[in-house]
């Protein structure tokens, strides 16, 4: 039983994806997860294109450890450009394998018609994993001692 990437977007309280523009400041874009409890934004490059992806981790490598100012480094400069994504209809086991295999904690979703439909976190998969697993323990709970 693995849940699909457009159902666990259904049910996340808050379904905007936040972003930012290629020239905004590293410290802009810090701003904005700071004031939204996020650790990455999606760089759009108009409204439609994904541009990349900055992350806190973009930030501790590319700015703080080399010494770069927030306030004067463009997002476009320290930015991940190749950026993994999925589609609704894969699910939880595919998602988690890719952000393994890529060492990755957000997967933009991403329609058929290329259209940006949501942003998946670790957090979010294994919220849903651990759901799903406790399901299946009570249903065996519940065969086991014969109640239900």
């Amino acid at each position: 039983m693995t849940t699909l990437v457009a159902e666990i977007l259904k049910s996340k309280p808050q379904s905007r994806v936040h972003t930012v523009a290629p020239h905004d400041t590293v410290l802009h874009a810090l701003k904005t997860m700071a004031e939204h409890g996020i650790g990455a934004l999606l760089v759009m490059q108009g409204d439609s294109e994904i541009a990349g992806i900055f992350t806190e981790r973009d930030y501790a490598r590319k700015v703080a450890l080399l010494g770069r100012t927030s306030a004067d480094t463009r997002v476009s400069e320290v930015m991940t450009r190749a950026v993994r994504f999925v589609r609704p209809e894969q699910n939880t086991d595919q998602c988690m394998a890719l952000m393994t295999e890529n060492r990755l904690r957000h997967l933009p979703v991403v329609d058929a018609s290329g259209r940006l439909a949501g942003i998946v976190s670790i957090g979010d998969l294994v919220k849903h994993i651990m759901s799903e697993q406790q399901f299946i323990i009570e249903q065996m709970e519940q065969y086991i001692t014969g109640r239900g």
